[in-house]
């Protein structure tokens, strides 16, 4: 074995001595990917479940009954009845429900004459996302029982159109496994840059740099002694979290998990060669954990696509997304968990993956220091 195969092992070995004495590092690997997860997993929905909504007969007739017992057997709605229009609209003013429905005193006559039902949808449209959820939860509501209603009675009730539904990737329509990949790929984007973050500056304060760099050890084998070891714990909460978003929270993986592994390996260099140029710039730990929430967790956060859709951006902020790493790891991510192997997707956003983690390692290794100032 070579003289710079041992420096290199040493360098390794030397890190695993300090991650043992200085277990935050394992609490970043591992905790803080499950204790993430499960804020994030459990927090974060799309969905819109049990909705308050307002129902106001003005006759209860049987047809009119049958239809408010839709609402009230719902998972979407919570339905809460009122007397009439003006305590349903205080309650809607008042934020207590989000919609109020209302059934005029001739539905019942209108619908077996054939004539649009007479039914009043307000909605309340501060959260535009949820009123347009809600809007469309009401009109399937509506399309179901009225199907339900002319089947069980052997009349027919005409519709202008007639929509059968054909959802693809995710025909459960569980906001979950949507985030919850994207989730991976936000919280792996924090914890790869912490991990490294704060090794070059921790070296710094502790004045142990200047002892590193007379040694014969060259500039290369100190960032492979930083990488190796913080790539086996990066990958380690990696593979934590996918086993959580397969096992805990249900999402189906259709790609292969090998694939996951090297995209992840991918994405992971580029973390951890963006962690390493921070910490040689920041010669202050502190310093170097505040700038790696900021340029990495914020970002993947809010332009990596993993809720706010990348193509309803204005132009400029779609240039900026492309710098992203988090950008096309979720994209990675949400297709191999959802869809499956889909190589154009998944070729494409790899090559960007390893094109990143060549600029940041080579930065890394122009700006490491090779003497003492």
């Amino acid at each position: 074995m070579n003289n710079s195969r041992l420096r290199l092992f040493g360098l390794i070995r030397k890190e695993f001595i300090q991650i043992r004495r200085d277990p935050s590092s394992l609490g970043i690997a591992f905790a803080m990917p499950v204790f993430l997860l499960l804020l994030f997993g459990y927090g974060v929905s799309l969905d819109a479940r049990h909705v308050p909504v307002g129902l106001v007969l003005e006759k209860v007739s049987p047809e009119a009954r049958s239809f408010s017992a839709a609402f009230e057997h719902s998972d979407y709605f919570a339905a809460v009845h009122f007397a009439d229009m003006r305590l349903a609209q205080q309650a809607l003013d008042a934020r207590k429900i989000n919609a109020i429905i209302r059934l005029r005193s001739n539905f019942s006559r209108q619908l077996y004459n054939q004539q649009s039902a007479p039914i009043q949808v307000i909605v309340d449209g501060v959260d535009a996302n949820t009123a347009r959820l809600i809007s469309s939860y009401i009109q399937g509501s509506w399309d179901k029982w009225l199907t339900h209603f002319s089947a069980q009675r052997g009349i027919s009730v005409s519709r202008p159109i007639i929509l059968e539904p054909r959802i693809w990737y995710n025909s459960a329509l569980r906001s979950r496994n949507f985030l919850v990949p994207g989730l991976i790929a936000v919280i792996m984007t924090l914890i790869g840059a912490l991990l490294t973050a704060m090794v070059v500056s921790r070296e710094w304060e502790r004045g142990t740099m200047e002892a590193l760099i007379a040694t014969p050890v060259s500039v290369r084998e100190i960032l492979l002694g930083k990488l190796i070891p913080y790539y086996l714990l990066g990958m380690g909460g990696m593979v934590l979290s996918i086993a959580m978003a397969v096992f805990l929270f249900q999402v189906p993986l259709l790609g292969s998990l090998w694939v996951l592994l090297v995209t992840g390996t991918l994405f992971m260099f580029v973390t951890l060669g963006m962690g390493l140029v921070i910490s040689i710039a920041a010669k202050n730990q502190f310093v170097a954990g505040q700038i790696a929430i900021l340029v990495t967790f914020l970002p993947a956060f809010i332009l990596s696509g993993f809720i706010f859709d990348i193509h309803s951006m204005p132009p400029a902020i779609q240039s900026i997304t492309y710098l992203i790493a988090a950008r096309y790891f979720v994209a990675i991510l949400q297709t191999v968990f959802l869809a499956g192997n889909v190589w154009g997707i998944i070729i494409p956003n790899a090559l960007a993956l390893l094109l990143m983690a060549v600029i940041f390692f080579a930065l890394a290794l122009r700006r490491m220091p090779r003497r003492l100032e």
